[in-house]
């Protein structure tokens, strides 16, 4: 079946679209004008969940036993599907989640680009053979998966977190209960309408919709998940990480960051303003990589300012579905007043609000604040130490690239961060010295491309890495064989 708008989603479970045990629903609303609801969601249960879950178990063994070619090409058909609709899901996540229509585009793109790459990782090999002591011996290695995978995923990037988590999980032989945002449930569902549509065996793949303190718990404590893989906030993460523990199971989270860019005194000003616009504003700073602090050398502080601030004045506010539309609302009515709290905190720490930081007027009945850019900020200020998740531009100044990089080291997180330099000695000394698991050299903080790894260092995740090849590390475990004739 195929979700339309205002309707409900079910919870999809052993292969049917099924409502849940309580009958409860919760709607989605449309960030760029609540009054419209995209459709609602079911508010499950532990029973919808231990359903599901069991669905997974009994649809493993089957699975894991066809070949990784087979898996693949399930996998290559639900890239087919997704990419048929790929302007129909596009426009649910923007008007689910407020993105542009043209970024919801490229992540939904980006979905069916993660689906092909794991499709051909089902034809890759799985070990390798080791030298015995023993000349009449085979010793090898292989690779297993875990078992039933829990993907609880977060509504910022709705189709490629998910899929980034599934592709890998399915490919190496997992069964999957997914768990998504209830803010972009709905974005969720037609994704996994795309896996029915593929053909995958019914318990294969499963989503529960509800809330975290009932279902993303029930996942965390529920002895037939073997391993759990998150994007979130830290205080979640953490939560799950310790119970994952308390069982034996495998955990993979990737939280928060606060991303620094460093313009240096040699930079390509222009560039550099374009980039910290687009790391940090684009999908409304609601990227775990998103440019939060903007650490400029003095001796070009000034003009870089200048160039920010009219490039920033220029940028349209609206409904992701308007094509003048350059950055979309905030994601809900939380998240637009957790922003604007910290522009409050801000000012009232003593930086300059130079620009934005308000409810534009004649925005609307949704959840828009103007882009904000605060002048000097201090690094000890909440502005330039909290993840705000939101369109906020803290201004730093420092005197040399040393003190730059002290700067962007000086946090808890250590997710992402980009240089502009034209000197090499001092990309080589960012590149060396910067504690983040992701550094890029004149290129923005934000996105990772997806047959790279991808994860943090610090308290920006478990030290685990998702996308590419290291992914197969947590969705398998190794097994080694000893044969001996």
């Amino acid at each position: 079946m195929a979700f339309q708008a205002g309707e409900t989603v079910f919870n999809y479970i052993n292969g049917e679209w099924t409502p849940s045990v309580t009958g409860q629903t919760d709607p989605s609303l449309n960030p760029s004008d609540k009054s419209q609801i995209v459709g609602y969601i079911q508010r499950s249960s532990k029973e919808d969940l231990n359903r599901a879950i069991d669905a997974a178990q009994q649809a493993q063994l089957a699975w894991r036993k066809l070949s990784g070619a087979a898996r693949g090409d399930l996998l290559y058909k639900a890239a087919n599907a997704l990419e048929r609709r790929l302007d129909e899901i596009a426009e649910t996540m923007t008007r689910e989640m407020g993105k542009t229509f043209p970024e919801a585009k490229g992540e939904t793109a980006r979905g069916v680009a993660i689906l092909r790459y794991y499709a051909g990782e089902g034809m890759r090999k799985v070990g390798d053979v080791i030298p015995s002591t023993d000349s009449e011996a085979l010793m090898f290695t292989t690779r297993v998966p875990l078992g039933v995978v829990g993907v609880i995923t977060p509504w910022n990037f709705p189709v490629a977190i998910p899929i980034w988590k599934i592709a890998p999980a399915l490919v190496y032989g997992n069964t999957v209960l997914l768990k998504p945002a209830s803010e972009t449930a709905v974005t969720a569902a037609k994704v996994v309408e795309c896996f029915h549509e593929a053909g995958l065996p019914a318990g294969v793949i499963n989503m529960v919709t509800g809330k975290g303190s009932e279902i993303g718990q029930g996942i965390i404590d529920h002895k037939g998940i073997n391993g759990i893989t998150f994007t979130g906030s830290n205080e979640t993460g953490k939560r799950i990480g310790m119970g994952a523990l308390a069982r034996g199971a495998k955990y993979q989270l990737e939280m928060g960051g606060k991303n620094p860019v460093i313009v240096a005194a040699d930079a390509d000003l222009d560039l550099a303003v374009e980039a910290t616009i687009s790391g940090g504003l684009r999908s409304t700073g609601q990227k775990c990589t998103a440019t939060s602090r903007v650490i400029v050398q003095s001796a070009v502080y000034k003009p870089f300012k200048q160039k920010l601030l009219e490039r920033v004045k220029q940028l349209k506010v609206g409904d992701g579905m308007d094509p003048s539309t350059w950055m979309g609302p905030c994601a809900s009515e939380s998240q637009q007043q957790t922003v604007l709290s910290y522009v409050e905190k801000g000012i009232s720490e003593g930086a300059t609000l130079l620009y934005g930081g308000k409810v534009p007027d004649g925005a609307g009945d949704g959840y828009f604040v103007e882009p904000a850019v605060f002048d000097n900020v201090k690094p000890d200020m909440a502005i330039a130490k909290e993840e705000i998740f939101g369109p906020v531009l803290a201004l730093i100044k420092v005197e040399t690239l040393e003190e730059a990089v002290r700067t962007a080291n000086d946090t808890e997180f250590g997710l992402s961060a980009s240089i502009f330099t034209r000197n090499i000695g001092s990309m080589l000394s960012f590149i060396n010295d910067m504690e983040a698991g992701l550094v890029r050299v004149n290129a923005e903080s934000a996105g990772v491309e997806l047959q790279a790894p991808f994860g943090g260092m610090k308290q920006s995740s478990s030290h685990s890495r998702e996308q590419g090849q290291a992914a197969i590390e947590f969705f398998t475990s190794i097994k080694t064989v000893f044969v001996k004739q």
